[in-house]
């Protein structure tokens, strides 16, 4: 089987993290036959739920941690009852080169038949004066396998990280461990040369290129290429890979691109994935991040969107209304939700900091949530370990945003926006985070 490539983006995905990702992995499997799938790093929101609700697609399997877990080092066995005969577990130690499993009626591991425990059996015999020159291997191997185990093997979760347990695999004088469920059921067999050296997922990001936005451990994966629109602030790599970081409106434009210049056509529910990132990260083409490349491939898309049956908009325009539409509003999330679904951490002028987005159909809605978002991100700077926090409140339908702050909130002083009575800072005409707002924010900092 040809080994998976996850493409992912980043923490707290964004419509356009999701679609990237779904789009792009789609053209790896077309184009290079690759087996690409596509990973979230986060929970989707309601904006991505509704458009992938709509499309018809099912949102990618969430991804939190890159360090490989010891499900993804097992080896499936099949497991014996502990009252079959030796013989099976012999038969099937020999053939897989480990331990051989035995579990009981209801699944949970009991021990493993292996070489040692098979020898210590016939020392226990010899101890107990058995003359086992007149006793035949065929009556050995008759006996029930509980009598000739290792009943006492350390058993590790399948979602327990591999460099968590390694240090009880060195420990140990075994060479094989149980690998388990989180019930305790049993799943696979683990031997100690791939708990030493575990193989590493390969993984491409996109619409991101940053470690700090990215999953964790991404440094014990082998990290393959980055298709992004943001800033640069790059982890390190081991080799030479393909790094594209294009000044466009989303990261769904660059996708698209690449899957007009494979000249075939994507199934419509994928071109409407990808149009619906475009639509919400350039705010329906109308942010100051907005290209005439974006613009070329809204059409494009468009296009392949309209050319399959069902889709219940006329064109991109009413189709961008109904995305904006579908994520803006603060009456119906809590404020957790509010501050934590789409942020991102940065740093710059000795500090760490974190700007988060969300969107709303009118500014008014702040006022009556304003005291308990407040409070929720002053909490985050706690939480997170950061010097200041910013809530970015977008009108999408005026073009405008307010500003929310907590932490060390005398450093932003200098921002070029009005100070208001309620303690929030007035952005008219402020819609992007990428564009207007965090350079605005290093430019003070520094």
């Amino acid at each position: 089987m040809i080994s998976p490539v996850y493409v992912i983006g980043h923490l707290n995905p964004d419509t356009d993290a999701i679609a990237s990702a779904i789009g792009y992995a789609w053209l790896l499997r077309q184009r290079d036959n690759r087996n690409a799938i596509p990973l979230r790093a986060g929970a989707v929101n309601p904006q991505t739920a509704w458009v992938l609700k709509t499309v018809k697609l099912d949102a990618p399997q969430y991804l939190a941690d890159a360090s490989p877990n010891f499900g993804r080092i097992m080896r499936t066995l099949p497991p014996i009852l502990p009252d079959r005969p030796l013989r099976e577990a012999w038969s099937i130690a020999a053939t897989s080169h480990s331990g051989a499993p035995i579990v009981d009626a209801v699944g949970k591991p009991l021990g493993l038949v292996t070489g040692n425990s098979v020898f210590r059996f016939l020392s226990l015999q010899m101890e107990a004066r058995v003359d086992l020159e007149n006793v035949s291997a065929a009556r050995i191997l008759s006996v029930q396998c509980r009598e000739a185990m290792d009943a006492d093997v350390p058993c590790f979760k399948s979602s327990m990280r591999v460099r968590d347990g390694r240090g009880k695999v060195l420990r140990d004088e075994r060479d094989d461990f149980f690998v388990v469920r989180d019930d305790g059921t049993y799943l696979g067999i683990c031997r100690t040369p791939d708990v030493l050296n575990p193989p590493r997922i390969q993984i491409i990001l996109v619409d991101h290129n940053e470690a700090g936005q990215a999953i964790a451990s991404l440094e014990e994966a082998d990290l393959l290429e980055v298709l992004d629109h943001h800033r640069l602030g790059n982890p390190p790599t081991k080799t030479p890979i393909p790094f594209i970081v294009d000044p466009v409106g989303s990261t769904s434009t660059l996708v698209a691109e690449r899957i007009a210049e494979f000249k075939v056509m994507p199934p419509p529910e994928i071109a409407a994935l990808l149009l619906a990132g475009q639509m919400s990260d350039t705010l329906i083409l109308k942010s100051p991040t907005t290209t005439e490349r974006d613009v070329a491939m809204a059409s494009q898309l468009e296009k392949w969107v309209l050319s399959g049956d069902g889709f219940p908009f006329e064109n991109y325009q009413m189709y961008g209304e109904a995305v904006l539409a579908a994520g803006a509003g603060l009456a119906v999330r809590d404020a957790e939700s509010i501050v934590n679904s789409d942020l991102k951490l940065y740093e710059g002028g000795g500090i760490k900091f974190g700007v988060a987005q969300v969107e709303v159909a009118s500014l008014f809605e702040l006022s009556q949530r304003l005291s308990e978002i407040s409070g929720t991100l002053e909490a985050l700077c706690k939480s997170r370990g950061l010097e200041l926090a910013v809530l970015m409140v977008t009108d999408v339908v005026r073009g405008a945003s307010r500003l929310v702050l907590a932490g060390q909130v005398g450093r932003l002083n200098d921002l070029p926006y009005t100070h208001l009575a309620d303690g929030t800072l007035d952005a008219p005409e402020v819609v992007s985070r990428k564009k207007q707002l965090l350079p605005t924010i290093l430019s003070v900092l520094e």
